[in-house]
């Protein structure tokens, strides 16, 4: 048994070590050839798929589940430091290293003179120090343009309200959201309309409205819609086998009595 092999299974060892030793082992001539094949680019599918799998254990509160995905996730991580360890850019200890001074530096009111600021004043603080520091160009160059769009309408008002712009209570948001749906009204039934450019245009701002809506009620919009959509779901399966039990099919149903199924399905949940 090689060296390598015998401190992965030597269960003595911290976790973590012998996780970094595993992966490297992976990547050995006496390894793996799958995980030898692989690069940064062919490791992003799996990396978001366990990213999601977290995601969802959190969302629907499996947390029995936590465990497992977490570690999924960090394998992810822990693969990624070790391509880059191969090519001699840096390793897992680099990553972590940096990541404890960034926390560091982004937590005064701690490490520093000690504050008791409120978690809001704490987020508008480490906007602020990301910018001021130099480390961020902008506030909203951290977003990457990859995530998906209601988060990163969530994300990017945050932001924007860590250094004031931003309103001051849901009332006033519901307002925009108003003036938002307003526009896109007038848009959809102006006669001089040229093309559906403008009405894309106004949907946006209609969802970057909403999504901020949700943010200015502690609410995570993607979570909210993911939510809403399992419950489509599950109303429309149901209407699907109930009038597939009355020997039916949804050719035969109005859409009035399609709405008025779909209302006493609702009804009994």
């Amino acid at each position: 048994m090689s060296d390598l092999k015998a401190q992965v299974l030597d269960k003595s060892l911290p976790p973590f070590k012998r996780l970094t030793l595993l992966m490297e082992m992976l990547r050995s001539p006496q390894g793996c050839n799958w995980d030898r094949k692989q690069t940064h680019e062919t490791l992003l599918p799996y990396l978001i798929e366990e990213t999601y799998e977290v995601v969802d254990s959190i969302a629907y509160q499996r947390y029995a589940e936590l465990k497992e995905e977490l570690g999924d996730l960090l394998c992810q991580v822990v693969f990624h430091a070790q391509l880059a360890r191969e090519r001699g850019e840096f390793d897992i200890d680099d990553a972590v290293t940096h990541l404890v001074d960034k926390l560091i530096r982004r937590h005064p009111h701690v490490f520093g003179r000690p504050r008791d600021l409120s978690p809001q004043e704490v987020r508008d603080q480490w906007e602020k120090i990301k910018v001021n520091s130099g480390e961020k160009p902008s506030v909203l160059s951290g977003l990457p343009r990859s995530m998906p769009a209601l988060t990163m309408a969530f994300r990017m008002g945050e932001k924007a309200g860590g250094f004031g712009f931003d309103w001051s209570d849901p009332t006033e948001v519901m307002e925009k959201v108003e003036e938002e749906l307003k526009e896109l009204r007038q848009e959809i039934f102006s006669p001089s309309r040229e093309g559906g450019d403008r009405i894309e245009s106004e949907v946006g701002d209609l969802l970057f409205a909403t999504a901020s809506l949700a943010r200015k009620l502690s609410v995570d919009p993607e979570l909210a819609l993911k939510r809403a959509l399992d419950k489509f779901r599950r109303r429309f399966e149901r209407m699907e086998g109930e009038i597939a039990s009355r020997g039916g099919t949804f050719d035969e149903y109005t859409l009035e009595q399609l709405e008025q199924l779909w209302q006493e399905l609702k009804r009994t949940e």
